[in-house]
């Protein structure tokens, strides 16, 4: 279904059509023209690869679409594909992911610039379909890019850039485009789409500066010691740092040519004159910026930071955004168990050495696939505004919507 739309005047036309998630995605990818597909189906990225292995078919996809036996088979095909000077691309989800997880590792420290999709799942046990943000952060310390889209109009869109950002020479790393399963894999809504020529000017062909040939003999994954070990993680270090540049850089570049901006490594919402913050990634954030409008209409100053690379982490944009700010309250989507909510001890982290803390309180929202309602929101902001009056926070993790009339006797504090 086309539908018209009315862009800036000094930006090309696009094309607007409703359409899956998935298939937003899967469009991306294909008119990034990778070299290399392998493909293994788990739910929710599934729809993902179909739709890539149905443009191979029919000729409209120009790549090597290989189905392989395993998603770490995928994720080694990647590294070889990628390793030999081929742009390359997967996706995959939940067990997938952790069974991907050591090629990962050796793909960041190898350097390869290969995009993923990550389809946010619950992990087992117990086992679960739902979504959450627990699968792809277990690999936060991997070295790979973790970028975080609200809807699939960005996941569209950061897929595009996530290929740029990897494949710049201060760069050099994975990426994974980290998509809500669900909530933007299944949806269907309008997406604007490029045209190819467009897609071309905005992202040219790969151009390995180092790759496998018999011509200029090298090796990927060689043995190291104490002598050279900590310098080979310096530098891969340095260069997600670096990436902090390149991600904000090529988000304005797609801006100014496109008219679309998603933030770049944070982007925020009415905090000018907030007393509180809500802080938070992925399609959650959605739900809050209607909130946000909703409680201001109350009169409370509430705004919003949504966190758009998670990894590298932006400590000086966050501290920036929420400098004046009393209170913060992180929204998580994956837990820490025996601590508190993933993102919150990184947001509490990058505050930590800011000249001004905010009173920041941990939230389980969302997670394993709980509803977040506006009224989940108001009980949220109600809590904020009680550790303002108080000075001080109860509790250091929240269990949002926790029905403790389920729970066996005696678990509960």
């Amino acid at each position: 279904m086309n539908v018209s739309i009315k862009w800036p005047q000094q930006q090309p036309s696009k094309n607007v059509a409703v359409m899956e998630g998935s298939m937003a995605i899967a469009r991306a990818v294909r008119d990034a023209r990778p070299g290399v597909i392998p493909a293994y189906p788990i739910t929710p990225q599934t729809h993902i690869v179909e739709f890539l292995a149905e443009m191979a078919a029919k000729g409209e996809l120009d790549a090597e679409y290989i189905r392989v036996d395993s998603e770490f088979s995928a994720a080694s095909v990647l590294f070889g594909a990628s390793a030999a000077g081929v742009r390359a691309y997967t996706a995959s989800a939940s067990q997938g992911l952790a069974l991907m997880t050591e090629v990962i590792f050796s793909l960041a420290g190898s350097r390869l610039p290969v995009v993923l999709t990550g389809c946010n799942r619950q992990l087992s046990s117990p086992i679960s379909l739902q979504p959450d943000h627990q699968d792809t952060m277990l690999l936060r310390d991997s070295g790979i890019i973790e970028l975080y889209v609200e809807s699939s109009q960005e996941a569209y869109d950061t897929h595009l850039q996530a290929f740029k950002i990897a494949e710049h020479p201060n760069v050099m790393l994975p990426i994974i485009v980290c998509v809500d399963g669900y909530i933007l894999t299944h949806v269907f809504e309008p997406v604007g789409t490029l045209t190819q020529e467009q897609i071309d000017a905005f992202l040219p062909p790969y151009q390995p500066r180092e790759y496998l040939t018999p011509e200029n003999p090298i090796t990927y994954g060689a043995y190291t010691d104490d002598q050279t070990a900590l310098e080979v993680h310096y530098m891969t270090h340095q260069a997600s740092v670096r990436a902090r540049d390149v991600i904000e850089s090529v988000a304005r570049e797609y801006e100014g040519l496109f008219g679309l901006y998603h933030g770049g490594l944070i982007d925020t919402y009415r905090l000018d004159d907030a007393e509180i913050a809500l802080v938070a990634m992925g399609s959650m954030v959605s739900t809050l910026r209607e909130a946000v409008d909703r409680l201001r209409l109350r009169g409370q100053r509430v705004g919003l930071v949504k966190i758009r690379s998670y990894r590298p982490f932006p400590t000086q944009a966050l501290r920036d955004a929420v400098a004046d700010i009393p209170a913060i309250v992180v929204l998580d989507k994956a837990l820490s168990r025996g601590f508190q909510g993933v993102l919150s001890t990184d947001v509490k982290a990058a505050l930590y050495n800011a000249p001004h803390r905010p009173l920041a309180l941990s939230m389980m929202a969302g997670y394993g696939g709980r509803e977040m309602t506006l009224d989940t929101v108001d009980e949220i902001v109600a809590r904020a505004y009680k550790a303002i009056e108080q000075g001080g926070v109860e509790d250091e993790c929240v269990f949002l919507n926790l029905r403790e009339e389920i729970l066996p006797e005696g678990v509960i504090a």
